[in-house]
């Protein structure tokens, strides 16, 4: 075969992967099938390299045995959005190193498609990983128990979930308006079928009641830009002098509403997001927002998954991954203005 440096030859082994790394071979089969026990920068270091060769882990190979279809498949709401690309190659880059094929799909923000596409994939997948899934908790209970799945930020009953701690940094924003000298907070909402939309509100409306501050409501809005030009219009009337969006594409859609509207940000409204997707640094003015290790998330969630799918009677299997996430303070945010109205 030829491998991704070009060279011709066997198959590339273990051994090719510890030579590059630079590491004993021993680590890198404890990377690839125990990444517990190696920490995170070698970990990963590992795996991009195995994913460079083309490495082939053991487990693809011996599919034909274990009636194993070396697929997985990632099931994702909308696979334009930019929170998921980092998801999507987390993802890819763990699956390929242990042998398997990541099956990508855009469920179009919808339970229906969703719950559709699941009960299509039980004969074609080993497993699913269901990023902010739409169904309720009995459907996810029931696919569950049908097939190996994990879930990222959506909790279910019997299944291992990924969570990112966006509501402690929900407090942190409001904590940060609060120093800025703001008494009145609006919260964009995202779809009503979001459980991280109604976490984060719930955290948010916590926060400002210990606070003396004021803070409403409005939505539901779909997590896109276009939605956010709609979402902008609308929070002028509350006269709110602070914004929370439910993401940042709902946040870059109201500073480019506000732009032509002529609202300024921040000296007539402050604005902050949440996920510090790729160009939330560049737009105008840069937003200030929650971040996290967003890549890590998929890498944490296919480690689960293969938890279950190798598990033998007696193991005790990990059921919940929080991620810490962060506020990044950018110039979307500043001081209230004196006289709002």
């Amino acid at each position: 075969m030829i491998n991704s440096e070009g060279f011709s030859g066997k198959a590339p082994t273990i051994y090719d992967i510890a030579e590059r790394a630079g590491v004993a071979p021993s680590t890198v089969s404890r990377a690839l099938s125990k990444p517990g026990r190696v920490n995170e920068r070698t970990r990963s270091k590992i795996a991009v390299i195995a994913a460079e060769l083309g490495y082939v882990a053991s487990t693809q190979a011996q599919s034909l045995t274990t009636g194993r279809t070396g697929s997985v498949a990632l099931l994702v709401p909308d696979v334009t959005n930019p929170f998921y690309f980092d998801i999507i190659r987390g993802t890819q880059l763990e699956l390929r190193a242990r042998g398997f094929t990541l099956l990508l799909i855009d469920t179009e923000e919808s339970a229906e498609i969703e719950l559709q596409t699941l009960r299509q994939l039980r004969r074609t997948a080993d497993g699913l990983i269901l990023a902010a899934s739409r169904l309720t908790d009995q459907q996810l209970a029931e696919e569950a128990r049908r097939q190996p799945l994990v879930t990222i930020n959506r909790p279910a009953a019997d299944a291992p979930t990924v969570l990112l701690d966006t509501p402690e940094v929900m407090v942190q924003a409001v904590d940060h308006l609060a120093s800025l000298g703001h008494k009145s907070i609006t919260y964009v909402s995202g779809p009503t079928g979001s459980w991280s939309n109604h976490r984060r509100w719930h955290a948010i409306e916590a926060a400002a009641s210990k606070r003396d501050i004021t803070v409403r409501k409005i939505g539901p809005y779909l997590p896109n830009t276009s939605s956010g030009a709609a979402a902008g219009d609308a929070a002028i009337g509350t006269g709110a002098t602070a914004l929370v969006a439910f993401n940042d594409l709902i946040a870059i859609g109201m500073l480019q509403r506000f732009k032509a509207r002529g609202v300024r940000v921040p000296e007539d409204i402050s604005v902050v997001g949440c996920d510090d997707i790729f160009g939330a640094d560049f737009c105008n003015p840069p937003l200030t927002t929650i971040a996290s290790p967003i890549e890590r998330v998929g890498r944490v969630a296919v480690s689960m998954l293969m938890a279950q799918l190798d598990a033998k009677p007696g193991d005790a299997a990990r059921k919940l991954a929080v991620i810490p996430t962060y506020l990044k303070v950018r110039n979307s945010t500043g001081p209230a203005p004196r006289n709002p109205d």
